[in-house]
């Protein structure tokens, strides 16, 4: 029997460190777009202003780049330091997307990246303008692969169990990479990232028109960042379409409890706040049809049936269908030498019961629950926030386009205050995604307590503390940098234009 307590702080300090490091990914991916955009209008016109804006943001590129590569690698050890029987149950598949990223993503970022940060007045315009967009897309890319392994994680795909290693091995490589879970996901994130380094660019900005520094460049940099943020908030808005759609289908307890919907039905209402509902409107995000069926958490334990009679069995089904999937393995691997006949009749009876094996290992029935209300409010906080953005980057673009933007104080005051707004969301979001997964680190396949390593309590506990206080030294290290920086502003750039092509 697992210890509780182990798998809570194991859980506990992945989230941690996973917190930490999605700080620094979405402002690596917003401002490796904008600085690219200002690069590329350097380039078309000539003007050596351009390039000054794009260096002062991509040195700060640079500082964020460099703390999110350190919280990135511990996040990936932590696979094999606290994870190791889910490293070991699904290392085949999991491992591979991560190998992907690691040989080409990251050398393709820190490639490029050198070429961008070193290479002004070494190489052509142009080929200076492609390391920009190559870092960017290899950031992207980085992403991509990551959150193709963690789409697996919300939708197991392109594997099958084999119990004489006792490991899920591929069987489609393709079925992983084209999860539709996974499309949306790297949509959904990597355009939030262009939220956030919009957001992060107009709050500093807004900080330079409110002083009457540099009043040039934080408009034209609060241009391009509104117009990219814009942008990706309506792409945000469409793959949370998706990412809705995808939850009802294949993570159904996930968004029963975002909406706190304890029994379902067709035309399910959609919970504004509590008390506010919208008729009718949970079925159409969920099926797009208004007569769509959506199981709440009860239907979902006690078992039920669509409208078009398909049946689900109850959490008690799943959980007796589980233990006589565990027996049976346990059988088959006693007697695979000795008892050959044995030993092929409880295969049988493993790959009859196989799709419950998670569930042998779940106590009862509570468990398959997540938590609820922290669900419902991380989830109207993402959107909400979200809203909040969008609206915001609206108005300072309208106020920016008409000229009056400078004279504004009162909404450069709420735009410099709103930066953290984002990354409260950015936050929200995975606690959605994550949280909403409990109790399973592979839905439906393998939960927690049936993943965490055979290590101490203590051990974890201790490492818990030394990575609060690393990643909190590493954050106000960054945070300190960043701000001389910004105090600092876009130097002026008195340097010759680099050799043409």
């Amino acid at each position: 029997m697992i210890d509780t307590a182990l798998t809570d702080w194991s859980r506990l300090q992945f989230a941690l460190t996973a917190c930490y490091h999605w700080i620094f990914v979405p402002l690596t991916l917003g401002l490796s777009v904008i600085m690219a955009i200002m690069e590329s209008i350097y380039v078309k016109k000539g003007d050596p202003f351009w390039r000054q804006t794009a260096k002062f943001w991509m040195k700060l590129f640079a500082i964020n780049f460099a703390v999110g590569i350190a919280t990135g690698i511990i996040l990936e050890f932590e696979f094999g330091t606290n994870w190791s029987n889910y490293s070991w149950f699904v290392g085949d598949i999991f491992g591979a997307p991560l190998a992907i990223e690691g040989i080409l993503a990251f050398f393709m970022e820190a490639t490029f990246f050198a070429v961008m940060f070193f290479g002004w007045n070494k190489v052509s315009k142009r080929t200076h303008l492609a390391a920009t967009w190559l870092t960017g897309i290899g950031a992207s890319v980085s992403a991509l692969w990551i959150l193709v392994a963690n789409a697996w994680m919300q939708h197991p795909v392109g594997m099958t169990f084999n119990p004489d290693t006792v490991r899920h091995e591929m069987t489609d490589f393709w079925a992983l990479v084209l999860n539709p879970v996974a499309t949306s996901k790297f949509f959904h994130s990597v355009f939030s990232g262009w939220m956030t380094g919009a957001i992060f660019v107009i709050g500093v900005s807004s900080w330079y028109l409110l002083r009457k520094r540099h009043t040039r460049f934080a408009l034209a940099s609060i241009r391009i960042a509104a117009l990219t943020g814009i942008a990706g908030t309506l792409a945000v808005m469409l793959s949370g379409d998706s990412s809705g759609v995808h939850a009802a289908k294949y993570q159904p307890m996930k968004l029963a409890a975002i909406e706190g919907l304890a029994d379902g039905g067709t035309r399910a209402p959609f919970s504004v706040v509590p008390g506010v509902e919208i008729p009718g409107m949970l079925s159409i995000l969920a099926t797009h049809n208004i007569d769509g069926y959506v199981p709440g958490i009860n239907n979902m334990l006690d078992g039920y049936t669509t409208p078009e009679g398909e049946t689900f069995p109850s959490a008690e089904k799943k959980m007796e269908s589980g233990k006589k999937a565990i027996e049976a393995f346990r059988t088959y691997r006693a007697n695979k030498d000795k008892d050959p006949h044995t030993a092929m009749q409880a295969r049988k009876v493993l790959e009859e019961n196989i799709d419950h094996f998670g569930y042998g290992y779940i106590q009862s029935r509570n468990e398959l629950v997540p938590p609820v209300q922290l669900l419902y409010w991380a989830f109207r906080v993402m959107v909400g926030l979200g809203g909040y953005l969008f609206l915001l980057m609206v108005a300072v673009l309208w106020a920016e386009r008409k000229k009056r933007l400078a004279e504004m104080k009162w909404l450069l005051r709420i735009a410099l205050l709103s930066t953290p707004l984002v990354y409260l969301a950015g936050q929200a979001g995975w606690i959605v995604a994550e949280v909403g997964r409990q109790p399973w680190t592979i839905e439906g396949l393998l939960p927690v307590r049936a993943a965490v390593s055979s290590v101490s309590v203590a051990a974890v506990q201790t490492t818990f503390f030394i990575f609060v206080a690393i990643f909190t030294l590493f954050l106000l290290i960054e945070i300190r940098i960043l701000l001389k920086a910004i105090q600092k502003g876009p130097e002026t750039d008195n340097t010759p234009n680099q050799a043409q092509p």
